[in-house]
């Protein structure tokens, strides 16, 4: 459960950080793409966090809808384990390039959610 509520809170200060500065979460996602470790790094850290939120979520509040953020999680990570890292690499330049005037708008939307994973995490 604390694994779900640090995420909740890493997602909380990401989506502040898309409020307040939408270009420099842009020019982070460009930055991270560049990495050597970028393409593995996303794959892992997806699958990890998909086992970890199946396997709590039970321990939740809303354990349903934590499982299902765990099952989606888990098939991102094998879709992009499946995918070449110069695609990912493209998608994700193109992704912080398309989305740089929205992401404003997409923190506002994931700032309650984020909320939403933090309360359902420390209010079991």
């Amino acid at each position: 459960m604390y694994f779900i509520a640090a995420f909740g809170l890493l997602m909380l200060l990401l989506s502040l950080v898309m409020v307040v500065k939408p270009a420099s979460f842009s020019k982070g996602i460009i930055s991270f793409s560049e990495q050597p470790y970028f393409h593995i790094a996303e794959v892992f850290s997806r699958v990890i966090a998909g086992h970890i939120f199946t396997h709590y979520s039970t321990d939740t509040q809303f354990p349903q809808a934590i499982f299902a953020i765990g099952i989606v999680l888990l098939g991102v990570g094998m879709g992009l384990a499946l995918t070449p890292p110069r695609l990912h690499r493209k998608f994700a330049l193109w992704s912080a390039q398309y989305f740089n005037n929205k992401f404003r708008l997409i923190g506002l939307f994931s700032i309650p959610l984020s909320l939403l994973l933090i309360y359902s995490a420390v209010g079991a």
